[in-house]
């Protein structure tokens, strides 16, 4: 007779990555001391899973939801240490808002999230932390492999993930990156991790993984869709408008580039109104033109980064 044993329970939970760029940095909206993104269980009485998502990060942090859609889905097992006789599944969703104060039950806050990935913010070229720290460690990882073909594999990844000379940074794989590093024991989410030093606030369970997502498809997103609007004031300075980008892309842009770019996509229009607090020459405000259809893609498949020769 075969003993069958029971599978674990269920438990469906949803995870909102929430963002916003303030004052030329891009933060996202954290609970309990910053160490967990909103969440909570889907409410079977709900609508929706869009709107028990609604629900529980308003009851949470006080602010409510604008531009929401969805992320991933997170299955894997032992994805909570408080709940080892239950599976828990997560769907993440990713959304755009302008920062408002935030303020409820469970301390909400918000944190920039280079705070959880500092190696990803190149805007003052590349980080010191990647070529002293990260990429020894990684090769020494690499070189422990079991056999010379593994070691390989290892070490191809590390050049792909995290560039060299002959592999330029590439700011979308900001989720490779992290599970790479995951994978080979460098941050304190995996289990017996040690104390790595590595720079980078760490996160409960798996949210940084899920943060770490968010950020790269809303980095991809920004090269083919206007959603970048979602995060700007009514109105906004072109200077602004490229900062706000600058900071999610986590590089600088070229300003000529970058300004014909949005003039050939016809997506900002000018108000009529100058921002007198810029500590300079006044500029013209724009805002973003409505009726440009959010789906609408923007020409070119890259930002124009300004590359040092």
């Amino acid at each position: 007779m075969v003993t069958r044993i029971p599978a674990p329970a269920l438990r469906a939970e949803l995870i909102a990555v929430l963002v916003a760029v303030t004052d030329g940095e891009p933060q996202v909206l954290t609970i309990r001391d910053g160490s967990l993104l909103p969440s909570g269980p889907f409410a079977s009485a709900d609508r929706s899973l869009q709107a028990s998502l609604r629900a529980w990060v308003e009851q949470q942090t006080g602010h409510p939801l604008g531009y929401v859609e969805q992320l991933y889905t997170f299955a894997d097992r032992d994805r909570s240490a408080d709940d080892t006789q239950r599976r828990v599944i997560s769907i993440s969703y990713l959304g755009l808002t302008r920062q408002a104060l935030a303020a409820g039950g469970h301390a909400a806050s918000w944190r920039s999230w280079y705070r959880y990935f500092p190696w990803e913010d190149w805007r003052d070229g590349a980080p010191a932390m990647i070529g002293k720290l990260i990429a020894p460690r990684l090769r020494a990882w690499a070189a422990a492999a079991g056999t010379p073909a593994l070691k390989r594999e290892r070490l191809q990844r590390v050049r792909v993930t995290f560039g060299c000379t002959d592999v330029p940074w590439n700011e979308d794989m900001v989720l490779q990156r992290y599970e790479l590093l995951f994978e080979a024991g460098l941050v304190p989410e995996a289990a017996g991790a040690p104390g790595t030093g590595l720079p980078g606030a760490h996160m409960l369970y798996d949210h940084r993984r899920i943060l770490a997502t968010g950020i790269a498809r809303l980095r991809a997103k920004i090269k083919y869709r206007p959603v970048v609007f979602e995060l700007m004031p009514e109105s906004f300075t072109l200077l602004q408008l490229q900062r706000a980008v600058e900071a999610l892309a986590g590089q600088l842009l070229h300003k000529q580039n970058f300004r014909r770019l949005i003039d050939s996509q016809d997506l900002v229009e000018e108000t009529g109104e100058l921002a007198t607090e810029t500590g300079g020459r006044p500029a013209k405000l724009f805002r973003f033109r409505q009726q440009v259809l959010i789906e609408r893609a923007i020409a070119g498949s890259k930002l124009p980064l300004a590359r040092s020769a």
